[in-house]
């Protein structure tokens, strides 16, 4: 009987022993799950780095564009300066103050042109004193007038002079008082009634009101096309001429849609597929790389609107809109969006579709073959330290401050307790907490509030020694534990942590600071002889109210005198 027993058994296990033909197809569907796997995960981070260099590109035109427009932007900044200088220090010219006083014997005409070395400046074009009385946005001031003619001429003589430009249209100076320059010709041939009342009521124009700009900054604006009817669109870039509290008028540069467009292609100049178009802030279209205007894409408003609102939220990212992907930028030096348009087709057409493909050979190549699996198994292998790491570093570590967390502190705490105990060594506690941390929050929000918490968590490791441990054990509450350290010592130790926290300006925002400080309780072992860390722990945290009662921002290392 008992023979028989043991051919049962030995009949069992052969019946479920693991037979090698299971182990191939095991070690087969292993190397497919994970060769799979792994190159799912090259086609994410391919689509990364395909969507990271469409933003390079972007960011390329962008670079490109900017520094054309940043340019005449410092150009009529230039202007500015040069009016202001004139204003400050007229030049003392017999015939310039002779040409400027021909002003009183043309004011009351309905319109006049002073005229001063056309080869050199060009001609002022004014109105009567009548049409500037009409409107209470005007203003002819006599203090202000004279000096203000003589500085027109100047800044003539520097529109004359300076180069053409090929991006400029042209540029112009309107005052208040009734008068303007333009480097356009047909301005001072036109019926200059007419051509005053049309400058002075462009949007550039009125927008560049106190009430309307009072940072007194550069602005633009978009000409509809009923408004330069002959010439096509324009947008315009103009800033507002203050001088010594008193605005006497306003400079502005004009560009052409066509010249914008021309610009744009120039920018894009091959920098990846699809199409760029250049957008005002309200989201009017000026230019776009493609030059056939029937294949320009047009949105719809709904399209248009989910734009706007992603554009609201970021200077620049990317979405897919139907059947297409918007990448998109502000410009530094101009108030307007770029936005680069493509499609998956289009993409797949170039280097992404291309090494798309390779990777799908590579795929059916690599599960064929029995030595894939060796591959994917050491690369898995690999990832699970990594991972299996990262993990044991976030069980021991608080993640905003890299310290240790609760758990590691009190657990290295004990540690050293009984090791301080054993060797008869001093053993101190530390305590600390944020003064007024709920402040920085609510005034400027959770992620200043960590910013203060990391910033005091670095200022606590480099001030504390080698030997030191500390951690973060609350919200702001910190814990340090110091062993073979007297009370004295510890309490020193304190007030060093303590003085550093509240010397440095924390940058919570942009151009916004604020300075924080800790109060802290200290409690020894050798105060009562006990080296229990939870009991030091709880003694240095009444201390530690005991700060906050007194004010805080202080050191609290006795027991207060009954």
């Amino acid at each position: 009987m008992q023979h028989d027993n043991v051919v049962r058994k030995e009949s069992f296990l052969a019946r479920h022993r693991i037979q090698p033909g299971r182990i191939v197809n095991i070690c087969f569907i292993s190397v497919l799950i994970f060769s799979t796997l792994l190159t799912w995960r090259e086609v994410v981070v391919l689509e990364d780095a395909y969507a990271a260099s469409q933003r390079n590109h972007l960011e390329n035109v962008v670079n490109s564009l900017d520094r054309q427009l940043e340019f005449s932007v410092e150009k009529l900044l230039f202007f500015r300066n040069g009016m202001y200088d004139a204003l400050e220090a007229p030049l003392a010219s017999t015939v310039l103050r002779d040409t400027v006083s021909r002003f009183n014997s043309l004011r009351d005409k309905p319109f006049w042109q002073l005229t001063f070395d056309e080869r050199r400046t060009l001609p002022v074009n004014g109105v009567s004193d009548a049409f500037v009385e009409q409107s209470t946005a005007l203003q002819r001031d006599d203090t202000q007038i004279v000096n203000e003619l003589s500085a027109a001429f100047e800044v003539g003589y520097l529109l004359r002079i300076s180069s053409p430009e090929r991006l400029v249209k042209k540029v112009t100076y309107v005052s208040r008082a009734g008068f303007y320059v333009s480097t356009d010709p047909t301005d001072w041939r036109d019926d200059i009634t007419a051509r005053y009342y049309q400058l002075v009521t462009r949007p550039w124009y009125v927008g560049q009101t106190e009430r309307d700009n009072p940072s007194r900054s550069v602005r633009w604006f978009t000409q509809p096309a009923q408004a330069e009817a002959e010439n096509g669109q324009t947008v315009t870039v103009s800033v507002p001429v203050d001088f010594k509290r008193y605005w006497y008028g306003v400079l502005a540069i004009d560009f052409s849609f066509s010249t914008l467009k021309h610009l744009l292609q120039d920018a894009v100049n091959g920098r990846g597929e699809g199409e760029y178009q250049l957008y005002d802030n309200r989201f009017n279209l000026l230019a776009t790389s493609v030059s056939d205007a029937s294949n320009v894409y047009r949105f719809d408003a709904r399209e248009m609107a989910q734009i706007a609102h992603a554009r609201e939220e970021n200077t620049h990212g990317v979405m897919r809109v139907g059947s297409r992907y918007v990448n998109w930028q502000n410009l530094d030096h101009f108030e307007g969006v770029l936005l680069r348009m493509h499609t998956l087709s289009e993409g797949a057409r170039g280097d992404f579709g291309s090494i798309s493909i390779a990777l799908a050979l590579l795929w059916l190549l690599f599960t064929s073959m029995l030595i894939g699996s060796w591959l994917v198994i050491r690369r898995t292998v690999g990832n699970m330290s990594t991972m299996q790491q990262s993990l044991q570093w976030q069980a021991w570590h608080d993640p905003l401050t890299r310290m240790n967390n609760r758990g590691a502190l009190f657990e290295r705490a004990q540690a050293l307790a009984l090791k301080c105990q054993q060797l008869k060594q001093p053993y101190s506690v530390m305590q600390l907490d944020l003064d007024y941390f709920k402040n920085v929050n609510d005034k400027f929000g959770h992620q200043a509030g960590d910013k203060v918490l990391t910033h005091a968590a670095g200022l606590i490791t480099s001030t504390i020694r080698e030997g030191d441990v500390a951690g973060r054990v609350g919200g702001e509450e910190f814990c340090i534990v110091l062993p073979d350290t007297s009370l004295e010592e510890a309490a020193q130790i304190a007030e060093r942590i303590r003085a550093r926290i509240y010397r440095r300006e924390i940058l919570v925002k942009k151009s916004r600071t604020t300075r924080i400080s800790v109060s802290i309780g200290v409690s020894s072992a050798q105060e009562s002889g006990n080296y229990d860390f939870e009991q030091l722990q709880s003694i240095a945290d009444a201390r530690l109210y005991q700060a906050k009662q007194r004010g805080r921002n202080q050191v609290v290392s006795q027991e207060p005198i009954k």
